[in-house]
């Protein structure tokens, strides 16, 4: 019922958020035994864990809390329910416990799996026992389910599926889950009776409802809100899109932007399930190429797809990309269910969105961050070498930030670790320093968008009005210098983050239009907006505890800035001349001697000669000496400081 009480919006409710109730976690097998932690309580409040080995032919499993541990079912297989002693072996309250088995923990294989928590409004999990007649099933969904999926857990048989945009009558038709099999009509399956919110029906088909026969029913709720701060919020639709066969295919409008997508071509032919999701790739292609993403097929037990064109992601949905069949046919019809990515709840604390730290000294690079990270910037500290960012969303690619290029790929970037950025195949690397950032609400958010060539509003995810923008053509090095827009700074002036130049006054950039809490405007200048253009944007704002956008003037000797908390990094530019654009951090020392700083518009090493800045328990002093000029006497500056 405390679920229930916290959708409901009862005053003294607490908040519920997509984190709370759904994750996509990567692991490494071990060939042992292995505890998941994902902080999903299925223990307490139940729910069901989707497995599938990602490196072998292996089956995709699923258990739930209902039918409880070791029982396995296959969603490839028409089995009957299967006991695995070794598989999942228990559920926590943070998450799982497996086992030996080669389906969830083969030794050295990579996993994934998919936690779906019992939740009003996104996920309910039903048993029941058939009784060969037409007949009503109780649910507590709290919601008309967008998709049910059944399966006969004592004898063999199919993976019944009810989608909600499946036909015009959709409690007309159903899909197998384990099937390529276009939709079918049979009104002996969902007795031709859409589900309410409390019910769903079913006929005397025996795949769903076969005297004695026992059964599990998995429903997902469509955009029934019930989440976030103010428990409007949805975080899951079941929907679907109309094909085009074009590279340039429909886009599906979410409202939010999704972590995983699962979808079938429903209508025209056969074809495969898909599964995409942002830990394995989900994001956006190369400049030079359309969709991204690594897919796994819940039909088939094939080892994942590396690189499958599928989709383009933005703040508000996702665009199909490919020209497939099974994904974007002209005139035929594919469902989906996708669910927004979190996380939705605002940090309070900069180490859980934040990292400054060094890469592995040998092997593959690696920084560790605790955290999934979306996006990271880094830099040899000893050598004269470009500096470079890679996110998430953009997946291998990557950009300079001293230079006016291209983005470009280099050594494959590996996104799908729970807690580390991972460059595969490169060694030696421990004198690179990794600024690493999650995207959370209030703090940080990754945009990417292509131009138009006229005035218009990109949206984002950021939750809170953007106080520092770095915006980047990802596409053509022509006049594709890094625009940055600061709020200190305002809406008709921009600066260059690859340039010592001063602040420039014009309104060529951000159309003289100051960002909002879901929308920042940009003009036709082609820095920002040139049409058909490819372009990704980093956005920072201030949060109490964790960030500190803010400007200072310089007086010639020492500047107090106040924060109210602790700065492990900073970044500070001068505005009304030239100055660089000057990084500390407390991987590489924020002392009260000197402390050593880089320049994100410069290959220079790092300087060690300076005490050029000092930190507080509530902000931060920065001293003027000649090499840094981080405070000459009545110079303007701006700041981003993280804790």
């Amino acid at each position: 019922m405390l679920a229930r009480k916290a959708l409901a919006g009862t005053a003294a409710a607490p908040k519920v958020y997509v984190e709370d109730v759904f994750s996509t976690y990567l692991y490494t097998g071990n060939g042992s035994t292995q505890t998941i932690t994902n902080n999903i309580d299925l223990s307490g409040e139940g729910g069901m864990v989707w497995i599938k080995n990602r490196t072998s032919a292996r089956a995709h499993r699923i258990t739930d809390t209902i039918r409880g541990a070791t029982k396995s079912l296959f969603t490839n297989l028409t089995n009957a329910e299967t006991v695995e002693d070794a598989a999942l072996t228990s559920f926590t309250s943070s998450g799982f416990t497996v086992g030996d088995n080669v389906g969830v923990n083969e030794n050295t294989n990579n996993i994934a799996s998919w936690t779906f928590r019992k939740a009003e409004k996104f996920f309910d999990v039903v048993t029941y026992t058939g009784n060969g007649s037409n007949r009503t099933i109780s649910h507590n969904l709290g919601s008309v389910p967008g998709c049910i999926m059944v399966k006969q857990t004592d004898t063999t048989g199919d993976w019944y599926v009810y989608h909600r945009s499946n036909t015009a009558n959709p409690e007309t038709d159903y899909l197998l889950l384990n099937s390529t099999a276009a939709t079918a009509d049979l009104d002996t399956v969902w007795n031709d009776t859409a589900p309410t919110s409390t019910v769903f029906s079913v006929g005397t088909n025996s795949g769903v409802n076969a005297n004695s026969g026992t059964y599990v029913a998995y429903l997902f709720a469509h955009d029934a809100g019930g989440f976030g701060d103010a428990g409007s919020d949805s975080i899951i639709k079941c929907g679907s899109y109309t094909g085009n066969g074009s590279s340039s295919g429909p886009s599906i409008d979410l409202g939010w932007e999704p972590q995983f997508i699962l979808y079938k071509r429903a209508s025209g032919g056969t074809g495969d399930w898909g599964i995409h999701d942002n830990m394995r790739g989900l994001g956006v292609g190369t400049s030079s190429t359309s969709g991204s993403g690594n897919r796994l097929e819940p039909n088939t037990s094939d080892a994942e797809t590396g690189a499958t064109n599928f989709a383009n992601i933005s703040a508000t949905g996702f665009t199909i990309t490919a020209t497939v069949a099974d994904i974007n046919a002209n005139g035929d019809t594919y469902i989906y269910i996708a669910i927004r990515r979190g996380p939705m709840k605002t940090p309070t604390s900069g180490t859980s969105v934040f990292t400054p730290a060094f890469a592995s000294s040998s092997g593959n690079y690696t920084a560790v961050a605790g955290f999934p990270v979306d996006a990271v910037f880094y830099k040899n500290k000893s050598a004269t070498e470009d500096n470079y960012t890679r996110s998430r969303l953009l997946g291998n690619p990557y950009l300079i930030p001293n230079k006016t290029d291209a983005e470009a790929s280099g050594a494959s970037s590996a996104w799908d670790n729970q807690t580390s950025f991972v460059v595969v195949s490169a060694n030696n690397f421990s004198s690179y320093i990794n600024w690493m950032f999650r995207r959370a609400p209030g703090f940080f958010d990754v945009v990417c968008y292509t131009g138009t060539g006229s005035a218009r509003t990109v949206s984002h995810n950021l939750g809170v009005a953007p106080e520092l923008m770095i915006v980047k053509k990802r596409n053509s090095s022509a006049s594709s210098d890094w625009a940055v827009y600061s709020a200190p700074t305002g809406n008709t002036d921009y600066l260059y983050l690859n340039s010592t130049a001063a602040k420039v006054a014009s309104s060529g950039f951000w159309n003289n239009t100051s960002p909002t809490s879901s929308v920042f405007t940009v003009n036709d200048a082609s820095r920002v907006n040139n049409s058909g253009d490819t372009y990704v944007a980093y956005l920072f704002a201030s949060l109490t505890g964790v960030s500190k956008v803010g400007s200072y003037t310089g007086n010639g000797s020492s500047v107090t800035v106040t924060t109210d908390f602790q700065p492990r990094f900073i970044l500070v530019k001068r505005t009304d001349s030239t100055g660089d654009w000057i990084v500390g951090d407390s991987a590489r020392g924020l002392i009260a001697g000197n402390d050593p700083y880089l320049l994100l518009n410069s290959t220079a090493a790092e300087d060690t000669d300076e005490d050029w800045v000092d930190v507080s328990s509530t902000g931060f002093t920065v001293n003027q000496v000649t090499a840094s000029n981080a405070n000459v006497n009545t110079g303007t500056y701006i700041y981003l400081a993280i804790a």
